[in-house]
């Protein structure tokens, strides 16, 4: 059998950032590179029906080896593609083995390093064995983690038929770092009647409630002229989105000044000249309402810096990007009965819990798929100083064959 980790180490190497700037889809070409490879392994395991759709999912099925026919369709999904914040190109992941909690200096970047005390769980994963970047890139764990172990999980499923199962669809999504990982998923070719993320971060953790979340788009329409001409003329649109950034809070309802249930407004992106600009945020909260009041929040940022400039204009444009999927999960509570169940059975203390951010599972529960997220052991996320443990990248693949089991026993 491949191990997870054999998987992780050949699929980190492959370039798949997505690209937010991108109107195709997917997003960029290469997360095609992955998704192609694991079509090709799975066919290899006898998955049959595994394949390529046009737009770049992979789709297959480990077909039911049970008597029972009542048993319920569950689907294992992570995405195949890193986030657009750190290059992801020519990763060279290393391998600490038993890592003795000595501070871990990356290589290619001797600032940065790995210390307990500064990552989140890294006291926890002494004796284990930890893989990082080389410092230049990002790992790739959010989400290859995940894909390594749904791959681990189907091929030890396959070639373990006395562990009784229901159909078990798996998927590979894209773009989920650009908020567009579900976008075009056909949900009655997946077929299934529950599903799991694995997408998550310690080992042992489940998440089923995550961020509401909007994107919002401000273009602002200044007054060119010549600048030796400009006096009352000239209402600059760089200026202007630089007051409307100015004004925003300094000491509340930003990512830095947030925690827990606390949401957010955070600008990702400035672009222009001093006649247009585009000004792009994403607006987080655990509630719709919550979600309504800082885009209120936000506008009227902006309406006052424009109050200074009556010749020019801004759109304001709301875009949905996801909600919370806890609203779904709560109608259908043996999802989240059974993974815990699934992680007690691994020897684990399960950690319910919400996450400040959002997976494929969010838009996958509202349509008409309820997905949990649960651990594949991914930390530092979106950083050069990300960071998996082997170990814990094992129970994740022991977890998900004991979902597997679990739902074939309770039909």
């Amino acid at each position: 059998m491949t191990s997870v980790l054999e998987r992780f180490l050949r699929y980190v190497k492959i370039d798949t950032q997505s690209d937010p700037n991108s109107e195709s889809f997917p997003s960029t070409a290469k997360q095609r590179d992955l998704s192609n490879l694991l079509v090709v392994e799975l066919q290899e395991l006898g998955i049959e029906d595994a394949h390529l759709d046009e737009h770049g999912y992979v789709y297959a099925t480990i077909p039911s080896n049970s008597d029972k026919s009542n048993i319920p369709v569950i689907c294992f999904c992570s995405h195949v593609d890193t986030s657009p914040d750190v290059s992801g190109a020519h990763v060279k992941p290393i391998v600490h083995e038993n890592w003795d909690g000595s501070d871990i200096v990356l290589p290619d970047d001797t600032t940065q390093v790995l210390r307990i005390g500064e990552l989140h769980d890294l006291d926890q994963q002494i004796g284990n064995d930890i893989v990082t970047a080389s410092g230049a890139t990002l790992l790739g764990a959010d989400n290859k983690a995940g894909v390594a172990e749904i791959m681990a999980a189907a091929e030890y499923l396959v070639t373990h038929p006395e562990i009784k199962h229901g159909a078990i669809r798996i998927l590979f999504t894209q773009d989920e770092e650009v908020g567009r990982g579900t976008e075009k998923v056909d949900i009655e070719k997946i077929g299934a009647d529950f599903g799991y993320t694995v997408d998550g971060e310690a080992v042992g953790t489940l998440e089923d409630e995550t961020f509401s979340a909007d994107g919002v788009k401000i273009t602002i329409h200044g007054v060119s002229t010549h600048p030796g001409y400009a006096l009352g003329k000239l209402e600059n649109a760089l200026k202007i989105a630089g007051e409307i950034l100015a004004a925003l809070p300094k000491d509340s309802l930003s990512p830095e000044t947030t925690e827990g249930k606390q949401g957010f407004i955070h600008p990702t992106q400035i672009e222009g000249i001093q006649e247009k600009v585009t000004l792009g945020f994403i607006i987080r909260d655990f509630t719709v309402s919550g979600l309504h009041e800082k885009e209120a929040i936000l506008k009227e940022i902006a309406d006052n810096v424009l109050t200074n400039y009556p010749n020019s204009s801004i759109e304001f444009k709301v875009a949905e990007q996801y909600r919370n999927m806890k609203e779904i999960l709560d109608e259908h509570p043996q999802v989240i009965e059974n993974a815990l169940l699934a992680m007690q059975n691994a020897g684990l203390n399960p950690i319910q819990r919400s996450i400040r951010g959002g997976t494929d599972g969010s838009r996958l529960s509202f349509m008409g798929l309820p997905c949990p997220n649960i651990f594949a052991g991914e930390h530092a996320f979106h950083s050069k100083l990300e960071w998996v443990s082997v170990q814990d990248m094992e129970k994740a693949v022991e977890v998900i064959v004991n979902l597997a089991q679990i739902w074939e026993e309770k039909a």
